[in-house]
């Protein structure tokens, strides 16, 4: 288990252990490492996953390694987030968000 606050890392090994069947909101952060808005979104993610930590779990989907989990959520540009709340897909966000945006998503979303 990841500590609090901390992004981790999921495949399709683990996305139904860490996403479908967690116990707590998950945003899950469809990327890949050449695109450039993704890589700007890193450090915005890792933020907003610390001021949300034991309320939300963050993780990243690396879309390259996982493209039929892409697909099957309709990720058709990234960077895409998408929130799942008892295993169910919620609300997204597609491309780049400053940390206010996204904070704000995501409290309206947990509201």
């Amino acid at each position: 288990m990841a500590e609090a606050g901390t992004v981790l890392a999921v495949n399709k090994e683990s996305f139904d252990r860490d996403v479908l069947m967690s116990e707590i909101p998950v945003v899950v952060d469809f990327w890949a490492p050449w695109c450039g808005p993704c890589l700007r979104m890193g450090p915005v993610v890792e933020e907003v996953a610390s001021r949300f930590a034991g309320r939300v779990k963050v993780v990243k989907l690396n879309v390259d390694e996982n493209p039929d989990l892409a697909g099957e959520y309709g990720v058709m540009s990234i960077p895409t987030l998408i929130l799942f709340r008892g295993g169910q897909v919620v609300d997204r966000l597609v491309g780049y968000r400053p940390a206010r945006e996204l904070e704000a998503w995501l409290t309206g979303a947990l509201a």
